[in-house]
């Protein structure tokens, strides 16, 4: 399956802090920026990051599965492996985790892991992969 890359605007406080958030700990490539804004490669999307004094204020948590999610967030859907690497250099940079990466639905057809991490401006950003990609949209 092949989906085209999504465009998402969110507030930042800092371009440096989000810049080495985005390109040093994940990794992201660096896009086009100005002091105001700043763009990256987020997985094969485009993020656009906007200096705002409102930049993380968000509307406090829901709940999956039992656990509890930060609302409003975005994220991507990794590959199995790619998804198990990034958890790992985020655990040996410090990276203070929401959720600690876990597997949901063990052994089941949505089998799927999942983690939350905060970007510098308190902005909630969740990593999932899925053991069987076909089962990303399955009722």
């Amino acid at each position: 399956m092949s989906l085209p890359p999504f465009h998402l605007a969110f507030p930042i406080k800092s371009i440096a802090d989000t810049r080495a958030f985005y390109i040093d700990i994940l990794g992201c490539d660096e896009g086009r920026s100005t002091e105001a804004w700043i763009d990256f490669d987020f997985f094969g999307h485009q993020l656009s990051a906007h200096v705002r004094s409102e930049a993380g204020q968000n509307a406090g948590s829901g709940t999956v599965d039992g656990d509890a999610v930060p609302i409003p967030h975005f994220g991507a859907v990794l590959e199995w492996d790619v998804w198990h690497g990034l958890a790992e250099r985020l655990k040996n940079a410090g990276v203070t985790f929401l959720l600690e990466p876990k597997i949901r639905f063990a052994g089941e057809p949505g089998e799927q892991g999942t983690f939350f991490v905060e970007d510098p401006a308190g902005n909630g950003v969740e990593f999932k992969t899925f053991r069987d990609p076909a089962m990303i949209f399955a009722h």
